[in-house]
């Protein structure tokens, strides 16, 4: 079971920044998942909002800022890291830095709020610039940002991803639609689920996996990956599994 760290390493350290995706590598994780938006110069960020008013020493829409202009916010302001000033990161210098590595990076498009204009073909050029087609997965909430990413390069690994309510049938309705996971929330998620998704060849990855609990039943469900922020916690019960 691969062991992705939620925003990076997001359960110590500020979320989606390059200290929390640094620090999540030294946990021995398989992967980092992150979010990917757009400034209003059509610049890639990653920032799980829409907005930065949750994370930053700002308020207002990603969308409604210039690349140069968000990155004078600090993304560590809300955490016990606010002393130390970390602009947002360009998703072209963490795909530099992570091409640099082994780890796998889960893409999250976010897209299901403000459909950004090109935003899959952004996303994939800069993955191919740095090399980085065989060690990335692409997720979204909004299913057809994956059908737009199979349209562009069918090779790209997609997970659809759903809220709470789940997806009955989910295996049947992803492998329909071409993609290769299955991304629910472990509320929404049980053996039975997880084996209708094998049964059509589909892997699942849950969110978000932050007790024992939960990581145990998902292990034992036989997912085949779970995004958590405390990637250290998760690699160490796992690595006693082998």
């Amino acid at each position: 079971m691969k062991i992705f760290a939620h925003r990076g390493y997001s359960g110590m350290y500020p979320e989606n920044t390059m200290l929390a995706f640094q620090k999540a590598l030294e946990t021995g994780c398989d992967g980092i998942e992150l979010d990917v938006q757009l400034t209003k110069d059509k610049k890639l960020v990653v920032i799980h909002d829409e907005t930065i008013d949750r994370t930053t020493d700002g308020t207002g829409n990603v969308v409604d800022y210039t690349l140069e202009e968000i990155r004078k916010f600090n993304a560590a302001a809300k955490s016990s890291f606010a002393k130390e000033f970390m602009p947002i990161p360009t998703f072209q210098e963490y795909c530099e830095w992570v091409s640099k590595t082994n780890l796998i990076t889960n893409i999250e498009i976010k897209s299901s709020i403000i459909y950004y204009k090109d935003i899959e073909e952004k996303t994939i050029e800069v993955i191919k610039y740095f090399n980085l087609e065989d060690k990335v997965l692409i997720s979204s909430f909004n299913h057809l940002s994956l059908c737009a990413v199979k349209a562009i390069d069918d090779s790209f690994p997609c997970g659809a991803l759903v809220p709470e309510t789940g997806l009955v049938n989910a295996g049947y309705a992803a492998q329909k639609f071409g993609f290769e996971y299955y991304h629910p929330p472990y509320c929404a998620i049980d053996k039975s689920k997880v084996q209708e998704c094998h049964d059509h060849n589909i892997g699942v990855n849950v969110w978000t996996i932050n007790t024992m609990h939960q990581l145990i039943d998902c292990y034992n469900w036989g997912c085949d990956g779970v995004f958590t922020n405390y990637p250290d916690v998760c690699k160490a019960f796992v690595d006693t599994q082998n």
